[in-house]
């Protein structure tokens, strides 16, 4: 990749590892002037490229240290349960990704709790209560050494 694009994609990647740095400072890094960066900053803002900016945050700093991933299979494959699903999860702030897969399963959680007892209640009392789910299989984070969700 050459050209704008070669640009284009050394912006993303230095506002992905820092969504805060200064236009000056990122101009530098990827040898634009200040004026062109922001331009096509904002291009890339207005087309939809780039959706936002969000702070990384230190969830067990936060109280919520114990991570899972949740493989959920749904007893009926129509569209009312599928929704009736997502309208329950959405409302679960355990559920910090939700995501509607291929394969033997229809969703795979990422759930975010303090610790084993509230990760049981909630895939007890929570995600177990819902009358659309026929399966779950949970797999617990021990370590994450690549993680560059923002």
């Amino acid at each position: 990749m050459t050209g704008p694009d070669q640009k284009k994609e050394q912006i993303l990647r230095e506002l992905t590892a820092n969504g805060r740095i200064s236009n000056i400072e990122l101009a530098g890094r990827v040898g634009l002037s200040p004026s062109a960066c922001l331009r096509r900053v904002q291009e890339m803002e207005r087309s939809g490229l780039i959706k936002g900016y969000r702070a990384v945050l230190d969830r067990a700093a936060m109280g919520a240290g114990f991570v899972a991933y949740v493989g959920v299979g749904l007893s009926d494959h129509s569209k009312k349960s599928q929704e009736a699903f997502e309208r329950a999860i959405a409302r679960a702030p355990e559920v910090r990704e939700c995501h509607n897969i291929t394969g033997t399963i229809e969703y795979l959680l990422r759930v975010e709790c303090a610790d084993l007892p509230s990760y049981k209640h909630f895939h007890t009392d929570v995600l177990g209560a819902l009358p659309q789910v026929r399966s779950m299989t949970s797999y617990v984070v021990m370590g994450s050494p690549k993680d560059e969700r923002a």
